[in-house]
């Protein structure tokens, strides 16, 4: 299947596919105006979008069913080496009314579950199936994935409001490589961005924010922040589908 038909997107669709609905194309310019604006913290978005390496899909709230054959091709696209950079981004048909955060954050939970409840692909055997180990990742086609909730909700946190939309960003682990948590290049990146994510949101640095394989921190918590500096409490709302069945 080609990416129209996974409903994969590029940059150029938004400009010249006249099959998109108006809500897609107003949350994407808002999402583009924001990542490229040259104080915006994250480099990677802002590169990203710039140079047309980014890669969307979207979802209506009644029918999430084209995402994950939007995923599986966005996998596919790393059989080539020069995507080993990529991102995608998802938006999510704006609520009627503007929720409140934990509206948000129950959708974001309901749409990993469904991707995970379909997906064809069994986690590695090594992959801890419990969210509460520290060691946890999502995984979708195989991979893992690290995946991040944005939302109109969050008020104080600025960095997380990309527009109307929800917006789920999809990093497989893989563009990581050479800027792991423990790595030169990784901390020293990674302490940049959160520079710059503290002057937007005029806030410290979510106390829930660390690097995969911090045995001290939970990697979902990071999925879906507070707009708050208070940690996260209670269970992770993802069930694994073996965990499900004992």
């Amino acid at each position: 299947m080609d990416e129209k038909t996974n409903t994969l997107l590029t940059k150029e669709d938004f400009a010249t596919r006249a099959d998109l609905p108006e809500w897609l194309l107003d949350s994407y310019k808002t999402f583009h105006e924001t990542v490229t604006d040259k104080t915006f913290p994250c480099y990677f978005g802002m590169g990203g979008e710039l140079k047309g390496e980014l890669r969307y899909a979207y979802v209506t709230q009644e029918d999430w069913l084209n995402l994950p054959s939007a995923l599986y091709a966005f996998l596919k696209l790393f059989d080539d080496p020069k995507h080993k950079r990529h991102g995608l981004f998802v938006f999510v048909e704006p609520f009627e009314r503007e929720g409140d955060l934990e509206a948000y954050r129950k959708q974001f939970w309901d749409i990993l579950q469904y991707l995970h409840d379909v997906d064809e692909v069994e986690w590695p055997t090594d992959s801890p199936r419990d969210p509460d180990h520290y060691l946890w990742d999502f995984h979708f086609g195989g991979e893992p994935i690290f995946v991040f909730g944005n939302a109109p909700a969050y008020k104080q946190r600025k960095t997380r409001d990309l527009g109307q939309s929800m917006v789920l960003g999809f990093q497989p682990r893989r563009i990581f490589e050479g800027l792991k948590g423990t790595e030169k290049g990784g901390i020293m990146s990674r302490e940049k961005v959160r520079e710059r994510v503290e002057v937007w949101d005029q806030l410290p640095k979510h106390p829930d924010i660390s690097h995969y394989g911090d045995p001290t921190h939970n990697e979902w918590k990071q999925f879906f922040i507070g707009d708050d500096v208070e940690p996260i409490v209670g269970k992770c709302p993802f069930s694994h589908k073996e965990m499900k069945s004992e």
